[in-house]
């Protein structure tokens, strides 16, 4: 099966690439395909509505097999109206940089206390218009973390949170976890669940 990943970063593909093989599915990603990408909005509420809009849209440009995935970030014990869910970036209508995202998180654990967070992961297929799935699972959540108020003094262009999370278990920032743990705290397992369940069907449907 020859899949397009409906994503523009390389390191998702890369990491996805290597996962799907052992199921013998083959990924394209959208940089590859050497012609205009659709802008999608993004307009859902869910992770799963995001998902799904943008397989939706890659598919009706492209007419290929597509999925795409998306993920918001929950929090434990700040109240609902502040929760962030798939608005990580976007606080009060507002679009955040990876500065002003350490300033509002690290005040959110001002306000709160250490923060215990977790990411809810979703993912939409499309193969073909009769053909469709998509899933939200307890197993494709991340494992919980803290997010704290003092960062790390490595800070990635595009990954602010990073820099302040924390792992429960060991009490190491992500940063100075070793490779294998990383690993260990990955959500792909969840998404590898999700394609089998889907070949299984196709090859008995």
């Amino acid at each position: 099966m020859k899949l397009l990943y409906g994503t523009k970063n390389p390191a998702k593909l890369s990491a996805m690439q290597k996962k799907l093989k052992e199921l013998g599915i083959g990924l394209t990603g959208l940089n590859e395909l050497g012609c205009q990408i659709p802008s999608v909005p993004e307009e859902g509420y869910t992770p799963l509505e995001n998902a799904r809009q943008k397989a939706e849209a890659y598919y009706n440009a492209f007419r290929l097999p597509v999925f795409s995935c998306d993920s918001g970030l929950y929090l434990d014990n700040v109240p609902e109206e502040i929760q962030p869910g798939v608005h990580v970036r976007t606080i009060n209508g507002r679009y955040l940089t990876d500065s002003e995202m350490i300033k509002y998180y690290s005040g959110l654990v001002h306000k709160y206390g250490n923060l215990n967070a977790r990411y809810k992961n979703a993912i939409c297929l499309i193969l073909d218009e009769y053909h469709i799935y998509e899933a939200m699972e307890q197993s494709m959540e991340s494992e919980r973390f803290i997010i704290t108020d003092k960062p790390h003094k490595i800070l990635k262009e595009g990954f602010p949170i990073d820099s302040l999370s924390i792992d429960i278990k060991s009490g190491c920032y992500f940063y100075d976890l070793p490779e294998e743990r990383l690993e260990q705290m990955a959500v792909e397992d969840g998404f590898i669940k999700f394609f089998r369940k889907v070949l299984k069907e196709s090859r008995n449907g």
